[in-house]
């Protein structure tokens, strides 16, 4: 099975700009953000990226109140995946499965609300909830997606920073090559939003996007860029080996060509340039292509004036300065949704082997001089002659990269 081809026939996701890909997509191309004012404990009004998917559409109301949110973003998600790729009937080996979810961080959110509660009570323990531990063990929101859906297969949530949603993907690909499983449900999902602590933190490091108008926050790559906009959102995708896929006659979005993951080992927080370039080139190298086949390329880009400087400095040095190369950001429109950003930034771009359309960078009205030498999808998007490549940048904390190539699905 070690040579399997891995394709994705089912995505779903919410996010702070749609909850289909159909939605999602229409936004990216129509320069709709999904970024708004948001109230945080503590700090008030702050910028973030919100979600309004319907909870209730896989859950009962007591089923969300034990839970988690990024449990219900991932119940969400994986439901919508398989509906997507036609299995809803039931007619899948719950057995054979796996869900892979990538996360930034997960308990965050619960232990911050227990101890504010707990607080209001001089700090007597008998108010904390007994939910409190299952909801924040590390593999809940894998976790509570096998329960809601019956899965019986492996689960798993993997803490990869911001890397996440893309290294969800990687996992669920190298169960099905194993032979482990026979379908997999993996991308990432972000609660992150609803922890004051994530805003204070990003705050104290000047490094809190601020802006007027909550949808020009986000804007990497602008000279005036001064932050991340915080956000929540998820994707999940159905992953097949292309044999199974083929004999029940699915969809199929695209086809995993290769990835990588790599870790800078320099710094907690600052990006290494050297090693994302080391990054793309090995999932290049996996792929078993050249730079040159690169159609698409989605960047990690924070809106950071440091981080956004040195990822491009590392896509010149991958790709030089071509003009073959289309840059685009999805994180102008959404902000960063954190754990789910890699899945979530891949899903926006996939539709483009079907319309040979690439979404823009929205907000860049004063490109940064640093930030030159590549081509910039700006403010309206693309028309290409086809689009048989893409490749998605992912990068996070602690420093980690990674890196996930899809192509265009041909017999």
């Amino acid at each position: 099975m070690k040579n399997s081809r891995i394709v994705i026939t089912g995505i779903g996701l919410t996010a702070p700009n749609g909850n289909s890909l159909r939605e999602y997509r229409e936004s990216l191309l129509s320069g709709k953000s999904g970024v708004e004012e948001f109230e945080t404990r503590f700090m008030g009004r702050v910028l973030a990226g919100v979600c309004d998917f319907d909870e209730l559409k896989y859950q009962k109301k007591k089923e969300v109140r034990r839970g988690t949110r990024a449990g219900s973003v991932g119940i969400y998600c994986s439901n919508e995946a398989i509906a997507d790729a036609g299995l809803s009937d039931g007619t899948w080996n719950k057995s054979r499965t796996g869900v892979y979810l990538g996360i930034t961080e997960h308990g965050n959110v619960e232990t911050e609300n227990e101890i504010y509660n707990i607080s209001q009570f001089d700090y007597n323990v008998k108010y904390w909830s007994h939910h409190h531990n299952p909801r924040t063990v590390a593999n809940n929101p894998a976790g509570e997606v096998t329960l809601n859906m019956g899965i019986t297969g492996p689960h798993y949530t993997m803490g990869a920073a911001c890397a996440a949603g893309n290294i969800g993907l990687i996992q669920g690909c190298q169960m099905l090559m194993l032979d482990e499983v026979d379908m997999a449900l993996a991308g990432g999902v972000s609660e992150s939003i609803h922890t004051f602590g994530i805003f204070a933190s990003f705050k104290a490091q000047n490094a809190l996007a601020e802006h007027l108008n909550p949808e020009k926050a986000s804007r990497p790559f602008d000279l005036e860029r001064n932050g991340i906009v915080v956000s929540e959102g998820g994707c999940v995708f159905t992953l097949e080996r292309l044999e199974d896929a083929l004999a029940r006659g699915a969809k199929i979005y695209c086809e995993v060509a290769g990835y990588s993951i790599n870790s800078d080992a320099t710094d907690f927080v600052l990006p290494n340039e050297q090693r994302q370039a080391e990054c793309m080139e090995l999932a290049i190298k996996k792929a078993g292509i050249t730079a040159q086949d690169i159609d698409i390329l989605s960047s990690h880009a924070t809106s950071t004036p440091q981080g956004d400087i040195q990822e491009v400095g590392a896509i010149k040095k991958v790709f030089g300065e071509s003009k073959k190369l289309h840059v685009n950001n999805t994180k102008s429109f959404i902000g960063h949704t954190m754990g789910a950003a890699g899945a979530l930034e891949l899903a926006g771009n996939i539709p483009s082997f079907e319309d040979n359309i690439i979404h823009p960078t929205i907000n860049l009205e004063n490109p940064d001089p640093q930030c030159s030498g590549i081509n910039i999808i700006v403010n309206s998007p693309q028309k290409t002659d086809m689009v048989k490549y893409l490749l998605n940048n992912s990068f996070g904390m602690v420093g980690i990269n990674s890196v996930v190539i899809v192509k265009k699905y041909e017999n």
